[in-house]
């Protein structure tokens, strides 16, 4: 469904009325489900099934499928960031390096259909794209650099190397996802300092 010119776009999330908050929060969560189990395509009357709302109250937050996919997306690197800043916050440099590449391994790997479909959609040069994509490089150089100044981590690697590296290993274990935590943790032992 296009936006037609009668349609304003859709007011932020904050500046709704709490129940119209409701309903934004569920749709969101619905379609999360809804894109991990059917992918970017996932019938957008299932998703308002599943909220609990009608057809039109999902078209009036999300006029178009991709206004949803992209405030999915965003949501979804928002919780991800979050955990990383959660794990910098509670838990050891080397600890919280290594959980943090498995979290956005397994983000990486749930998000890969959606993230297609949006960079198909709004191009990966997009706001969209490129601030999602600052967002997990940032988190990524806040707990590569607590691990670095901790000694645990070799000083000629950045965020973007850490990035691409797990990229590849999510995009090589498609077919075998069984293989990717054993990948991970070669990946993790080859970013180790070596020893003095």
């Amino acid at each position: 469904m296009t936006r037609t010119s009668d349609q304003g776009p859709p007011k932020p999330a904050d500046q709704l009325r709490a129940d119209a908050r409701q309903n934004h929060a569920r749709l969101i969560a619905a379609a999360t489900a809804a894109f991990a189990e059917k992918g970017a395509d996932a019938p957008l009357e299932d998703i308002a099934r599943r909220a609990g709302v009608g057809i039109g109250t999902l078209y009036r937050h999300f006029p178009t499928r991709t206004d949803l996919q992209a405030a999915v997306f965003r949501s979804q690197v928002g919780a991800v960031c979050g955990e990383g800043d959660a794990l910098l916050a509670t838990a050891p440099p080397g600890q919280a390096f290594s959980a943090w590449m498995r979290s956005l391994a397994g983000y990486l790997v749930t998000k890969r259909g959606l993230s297609h479909a949006l960079i198909e959609a709004v191009g990966i040069e997009s706001e969209l794209i490129s601030s999602c994509w600052m967002a997990m490089r940032q988190t990524t150089e806040r707990l590569l650099a607590n691990a670095q100044q901790a000694g645990l981590i070799r000083q000629d690697v950045d965020a973007t190397d850490v990035m691409r590296l797990v990229h590849g290993v999510t995009v090589s274990t498609e077919k075998a996802p069984e293989r990717a935590d054993m990948l991970l943790s070669v990946m993790l032992d080859g970013l180790r300092a070596p020893r003095a």
